[in-house]
């Protein structure tokens, strides 16, 4: 899958907040996934994860995932829908080959609102 990703304008989704979350925003949160993005090395990436939940808007940096591994992209789903239902909103700063083959094999695109594949 060769080419780069179109990064999603911010707030392109809305979102209702859940009733039983914090609703209170802090300003937006960057999270950059690391090289090795398998679940045996993402305890730390878990934590940070959940912390960026309570600001508005995420963006996820994707370009460095050298490896990935079902577990970890598992994760990312999880973490997508909690922020569903914080009325949160996501996009993508980059993403990388190993990234995005590995959620395109898992048909993990649309759920993890990976951006379009520009042509090369």
């Amino acid at each position: 899958m060769a080419g780069k990703r179109k990064t999603a304008p911010d707030g392109a989704h809305d979102h209702a907040a859940a009733a039983e979350v914090d609703t209170g925003r802090s300003e937006d949160a960057l999270v950059v996934l690391p090289a090795d993005c398998r679940m045996a090395a993402q305890a730390a990436l878990k934590e940070e994860l959940l912390g960026a939940l309570k600001a508005g808007a995420i963006v996820l940096d994707g370009a460095r995932v050298e490896r990935t591994d079902t577990a970890a992209l598992q994760m990312l789903v999880v973490f997508r829908r909690e922020l569903d239902k914080c009325g949160g909103t996501l996009s993508w700063r980059g993403t990388s080959d190993a990234l995005n083959e590995a959620a395109g094999v898992l048909g993990l695109v649309q759920i993890l609102e990976l951006p379009a594949i520009e042509p090369a």
